[in-house]
């Protein structure tokens, strides 16, 4: 996942695989991405979950929640050792916008996602779908 030559990590090649283990719907394959002591943390006033196990089943229940998750991106800014995507969570008539911040360790695995929600968007479409 690095070149050797220059010691410099190829962050899209990774994101793009990154997001298409997302697409795939798989947990096991977003998971592999990831360090064993890996942090997830998508903020909304809960702690984040540490470990592959922990990821795992909070990725498994995303899917659950959404069973017709897709995204949209709308942007992704690299930097040396992450990238911030900007994006939006879709399933059925639910879609609100999100912010990830993602960073990894110099041979290429993810050790920290942070998942920022617009939770009005969220709210407003979960109030629309549950009516």
């Amino acid at each position: 996942m690095t070149d050797t030559a220059t010691n410099t990590l190829d962050l899209k090649q990774i994101s793009e695989s990154y997001f298409a283990a997302w697409a795939a719907r798989d947990p096991d394959a977003v998971v592999a991405f990831h360090t064993a002591d890996t942090q997830f943390w998508t903020h909304l006033g809960t702690p984040p979950v540490t470990g592959h196990d922990a990821m795992r089943t909070a990725v498994a229940e995303l899917f659950d929640r959404f069973p017709e998750f897709a995204f949209e991106i709308y942007r992704v800014f690299y930097g040396p050792d992450h990238w911030v995507l900007d994006w939006a969570l879709i399933s059925g008539d639910i879609r609100f916008d999100s912010l990830d911040v993602v960073h990894l360790t110099p041979d290429g695995l993810i050790d920290r996602k942070d998942t920022f929600i617009d939770m009005v968007q969220l709210q407003t479409a979960l109030e629309r779908v549950d009516q």
